[in-house]
């Protein structure tokens, strides 16, 4: 009885010790699964952090889309929704941010 106390007590107090696993934003894991060259864990981490700063979870949802069918990213760069528009306004904002903070440019 007093080992198993012991064990769960020291189970308790480590705990905290021990990382949470870091889960993967929509963007980080569809560029992590895309085929391009650059798509390094360390890059696609920084692209996803940035699109957390500045895309809204649904957003980023869509731009991951894009990974998979770069035709869909067209589509809304053309479309004439008064939505679609404002969408790719912030997209370019978050790539031209994601560009600066992932490659130093």
């Amino acid at each position: 009885m007093k080992q198993t106390l012991l064990a769960a007590t020291l189970v308790i107090l480590a705990a905290p010790l021990v990382p949470a696993p870091a889960s993967a934003g929509p963007l980080e894991t569809a560029c992590l699964r895309s085929d391009r060259a650059q798509a390094t864990r360390s890059m696609c981490r920084c692209i996803d952090s940035v699109a957390q700063r500045t895309l809204t979870r649904a957003e980023q949802r869509r731009a991951a889309s894009f990974f998979r069918d770069p035709q869909l990213a067209q589509d809304v760069r053309m479309s004439k929704s008064d939505r679609d528009n404002a969408f790719w306004a912030r997209y370019r904002a978050f790539g031209d941010a994601a560009e600066q903070a992932c490659t130093g440019r």
